[in-house]
């Protein structure tokens, strides 16, 4: 794979790879998937290396941000722009917000936020749990080739894909305007299937969700710009959540207002079909299977980084 070129229009990857997995039971991030132990992460790597990306951002906590360098760095070396940024707990977080009860950082908005200082161009956030499929990587780096005029972008896949047999997941859900732009976004943190229905357990009770809903898989195309607004955002969220230990500031939340308040505009690109995650330990099983197929098929190289 060679190492993109001086011309290229500059464009990073921002992986957001600081989650606890508590679901998972163990570190999801680093562990191993394909034949040769890969992670999905990888796969997310290769894709996005051959889509024409030029630097990768890893968000990392501080416990495996040692045994993420190790297992990464000598795969991207001379091939791409690395840097590794940590999500700590009070980052970012002016001291009267810091809450000595919470124990978890503040969620995907405030892990995307740690990289502002990082990141000066257009960039991608991907979960590194979440296998996205090559096409996807492909359509977003084709729409920040174009003049997108400033415009943001979700990859959006379809809600009845991206659930799990094995309990509840959290998704964005979405809604498009008359022009097929995103009208709104609402991070849903309990949807499961019942009754071959899927439903969203809410405070105010259960609400059926139609099963074609555009979803966000927290794969986002964004320029630098949004930065000043997600920080504003984050601390009118500190100011009005502080003392919610489990409250979490989500990237949705900030795409939400943007749209809301007319300060951004959010294109949906068609997601691959090959969609696939871990979110319970049961999981597992499932996606290495869904990788051998790949691999099987020619997507993919048994030995990715040989």
């Amino acid at each position: 794979m060679d190492t993109p070129s001086n011309t290229q229009k500059k464009l990073t990857l921002l992986v957001l790879a600081a989650g606890i997995g508590s679901r998972y039971g163990g570190i999801k991030q680093i562990d191993g998937f394909g034949p040769h132990g890969e992670t999905i992460m990888d796969y997310s790597l290769f894709d996005a290396l051959r889509a024409g990306f030029t630097k990768v951002v890893f968000i990392v906590r501080d416990e495996i941000l040692k045994e993420v360098k190790r297992r990464f760095l000598p795969r991207l070396k001379g091939k791409v722009e690395v840097e590794f940024v940590i999500q700590s707990l009070d980052k970012m977080v002016p001291v009267q917000y810091r809450n000595p009860e919470r124990v978890k950082p503040w969620g995907t908005g405030h892990a995307m936020l740690c990289a502002k200082d990082v990141i000066h161009e257009p960039f991608v956030v991907i979960n590194a749990d979440d296998f996205y499929g090559k096409e996807s990587f492909t359509a977003i780096a084709d729409f920040f080739e174009k003049d997108t005029m400033g415009e943001h972008a979700m990859v959006g896949y379809t809600l009845k894909d991206v659930l799990s047999e094995h309990g509840s997941v959290s998704r964005g859900c979405g809604e498009r305007d008359a022009d097929g732009f995103l009208k709104s976004v609402l991070e849903r943190t309990t949807i499961v299937k019942e009754n071959g229905k899927i439903i969203s357990k809410e405070k105010d009770g259960d609400h059926e969700l139609s099963p074609d809903v555009p979803t966000s898989m927290n794969f986002w195309g964004f320029h630098p710009g949004i930065f000043d607004f997600a920080m504003k955002e984050f601390e009118r969220f500190l100011r009005d959540n502080h003392a919610n230990i489990k409250a979490e500031f989500y990237i949705p939340i900030i795409v939400n207002e943007m749209v809301k308040q007319n300060a951004g505009k959010v294109q949906i690109i068609s997601g691959s079909n090959n969609w696939f995650g871990v979110t319970y330990k049961d999981d597992k099983e499932a996606v290495s299977q869904k990788i051998k197929l790949l691999i099987a098929y020619g997507d993919y190289p048994e030995k990715l980084w040989s």
